[in-house]
């Protein structure tokens, strides 16, 4: 299932933000990084990163296409 873009809470911390990245370890701990709102100062808080099993979804987030450039910007991105 793909869950880039998707609005996420971490079980445990009820920490929230939108899945931005997805790791996958050889040991299969797979973590998705959460990336949440600008905070009350309009500062940009840092992303955290969290086991796939603490993951909740809780709505649709966005969609790749809204914050897709029409060229991709980095030289070693697989996907644009």
């Amino acid at each position: 299932m793909d869950l880039l873009g998707k609005l996420a809470k971490d079980k445990i911390t009820g920490f929230e933000g939108i899945i931005t990245s997805k790791h996958i370890y050889l040991t299969g701990c797979n973590q998705y990084g959460l990336q949440p709102k600008i905070d009350k100062d309009g500062k940009i808080p840092d992303k955290n990163y969290f086991d796939e099993g603490r993951i909740e979804i809780i709505g649709d987030g966005i969609s790749s296409e809204s914050v897709m450039a029409q060229e991709n910007g980095c030289d070693f991105r697989e996907h644009p």
